[in-house]
Formats: C-alpha cells, sequence, structure tokens
C-alpha cells in the first residue's frame, strides 16, 4: 500500500501520481510485460484530473496492459487513544466503485487495507464468481498484530475463496511502522503462506479444485436465506 510514497497524508499530495501518465504506472506495465503475468500493483496515492487524492491499485495484464484500477472505498480514519490515530480523509477522497477483473483462471476482486474490515466487499466478490479477494495493506503494530491474519481468515472463510495480502516490510526508522505478513489463506481459513515482518517474496497455489470441493462440502453459498435477508450482490 502507497508503495511509492511514505505511508501518511503529509506525504500523499507530495508523491501522488497520474494515471496512467505515472512512473509507477510505467513500471509496473514493464514489469507486467517482461514477465508475462497478470500483476496487481499494491496502491499508489492517485491525483485525478479535478485534483483530488485517491489511494489507488492498478492491475495489469500479461501484456502490460493497464485493465483495471481500485480506488479505496473505506478510509483508513481511527482513533485509538494512547496507541494510534490516523485520518485518511485529511487528504484523501474514498472510491465510489467496487472492483473485479477478469485473468485466464479466473475473476478476482480488490480491495485495499481497511476495505478489508468491510466483509460486503468480499461477499460481493465471491457471489459474482470471484476466487479470490487480494488486498494491498499497511496495518500498522497496533492493528496489525490484532486483526490482520483474522480478518484474512474470516474474508477466506466466509466466502470460501482464497485471500491474498501484500504488506510493506517494516522499518522502524520510518514515520509509519508496518505490520508486515504478506500473507495466502485458503478456502477453509487456513494459512498457506506468509512472510515475517522483512521484505520477502511468498509463494503459494491457488487451487480452483480446492474452492469447488469447499462449496461443495459446506455449501453454504445455496444456502443462504435470501427471503430473510437481503442479496447485497444484487445492488452492484
Amino acid at each position: 500500500e502507497c508503495f511509492n510514497s511514505p505511508y501518511g497524508t503529509k506525504y500523499f499530495s507530495e508523491y501522488a501520481e497520474n494515471i496512467p501518465q505515472g512512473e509507477s504506472v510505467k513500471t509496473l506495465s514493464e514489469a507486467a510485460k517482461e514477465a508475462k503475468a497478470f500483476v496487481v500493483g499494491g496502491s499508489i496515492p492517485e491525483r485525478d484530473s479535478s485534483g483530488k487524492l485517491y489511494n489507488t491499485c492498478t492491475v495489469y495484464d500479461t501484456g502490460g496492459n493497464l485493465i483495471v484500477k481500485h480506488r479505496k472505498v473505506h478510509l483508513f480514519d481511527i482513533d485509538i487513544p494512547g496507541m494510534i490515530k490516523f485520518q485518511e480523509s485529511e487528504t484523501l477522497s474514498p472510491g465510489s466503485s467496487l472492483t473485479q477483473f477478469e485473468t485466464d483462471y479466473g475473476k478476482i476482486g480488490i480491495g485495499i487495507c481497511y476495505d478489508m474490515r468491510f466483509p460486503e466487499m468480499a461477499m460481493i466478490a465471491a457471489r459474482k464468481g470471484c476466487i479470490a479477494m487480494i488486498y494491498p495493506g499497511a496495518f500498522n503494530l497496533t492493528t496489525g498484530p490484532l486483526h490482520w491474519e483474522l480478518l484474512q481468515r474470516a474474508r477466506a472463510l466466509d466466502n470460501q475463496f482464497f485471500v491474498a495480502t501484500c504488506s510493506p516490510a517494516r522499518d522502524m526508522k520510518s514515520t509509519y511502522n508496518a505490520w508486515g505478513h504478506s500473507t495466502v489463506t485458503d478456502p477453509n481459513g487456513q494459512i498457506v503462506a506468509t512472510a515475517e515482518h522483512d521484505e520477502a517474496i511468498i509463494y503459494a497455489d491457488i487451487d480452483l479444485e480446492k474452492i469447488k470441493q469447499t462449496r461443495q462440502m459446506i455449501p453454504v453459498s445455496s444456502q443462504r436465506r435470501f427471503d430473510l435477508y437481503p442479496d447485497i450482490s444484487a445492488h452492484k
């Protein structure tokens, strides 16, 4: 999250880039094309044509084409007395849409950091056929040990699909200390790959058969009672 910028409201304007003209987009596009891989490019502060700032994730196909961008929907405005206070809304505007994209293997949903706390986003993605949610994020040393793994496992288990997160490595010299622990979680809510807080690369297979088997054994999706409560995916 905000990989091209220190994570702090006073930095976002200075480091913000236009999309798709910015250097970060060009670099990520070249990386996707060279690797012949889909790339979910973390997030950067984005400045739109009107001057508004967003926390934005860009996604590229195997040819390096920018195919979708997700603007963080839920801004990180919290106040934990004696621990941490952070107000993204001081400088950022929230996104106004949910984001999924197609790959050769299946559809994938995107959220950014604080978006993971809102189960509706992942639920809608699952109802729309996604095989995974990917969340670039930067939980801190207060919320990280409490909720980082818990939320990933909850989103994966609730929706019986894979969840992947990518965090900055921890730098105790910076103004914001990230928890780290980039992780991949399977449809049963089990951790299949994780890093520590240092810089690292993790690998995991997204087993589509495991999604199918999990949903067959415990078919919660088909057992939902939309006669008693609404199907939130019907409105998006």
